[in-house]
């Protein structure tokens, strides 16, 4: 009974973003960067709404660069207040480790170049452990601007140019495509829940 009603909660929650269009690529990309991972959602409903052409595909691209930013910034903020135990209670020490050697070598780099690769490509350790090394703000929020831009204005583009391809594909697939989504979202929050219990 209870994954019956995850799956409908899911299914009418993904059917209110589609039909908030931009803004709710704004509620998904807050969520997706900060609160629970919902990996790849933010991608398949960029592509999704910019092959519709209700809007042009930048438009969507922006809403999408908006959300995420805003959720990365979140996760920047907490972790900057917490600092390096914040970071080593959401990852294990040695993975925090890890982490920082990265952010010390890269900096600015190891911001952009997650923010543009695709799932299921990490991308949250990376803003916490910005946050944690009390990297500035201002470069944090170019890199993640930068990045994030990029990604969605090719998941744009792309919706845009293969809009009737994917449309036909998401009306053969959409049960399938929103069990992928579930599916991830209940790994996602799976995973947050065992660092959480570890972290305590």
């Amino acid at each position: 009974m209870l994954p019956h009603i995850q799956s409908l909660l899911a299914i009418s929650t993904w059917v209110r973003l589609r039909r908030l269009g931009g803004w709710g690529l704004v509620l998904l990309g807050v969520a997706d960067n900060s609160v629970i991972p919902l990996t790849g959602s933010m991608d398949v409903l960029t592509i999704w709404l910019a092959a519709r052409h209700r809007e042009p595909w930048p438009y969507y691209a922006l809403m999408a660069t908006i959300g995420a930013v805003i959720g990365g910034y979140i996760t920047y903020s907490l972790a900057r207040k917490g600092g390096k135990e914040a970071m080593e209670r959401k990852l294990s020490k040695r993975k925090a480790a890890k982490f920082y050697k990265e952010f010390a070598r890269w900096g600015f780099g190891a911001i952009a170049v997650p923010a543009i690769l695709p799932p299921p490509f990490p991308f949250v350790p990376f803003l916490l452990a910005a946050g944690a090394m009390q990297y500035s703000r201002l470069k944090f929020l170019g890199a993640l601007v930068l990045g994030r831009a990029i990604r969605y204005a090719i998941a744009a583009y792309l919706g845009a140019l293969y809009g009737n391809h994917i449309l036909r594909f998401f009306a053969r697939y959409d049960k399938w495509t929103i069990g992928i989504l579930i599916a991830l979202a209940v790994a996602g929050a799976a995973l947050s829940l065992i660092q959480y219990l570890r972290s305590r």
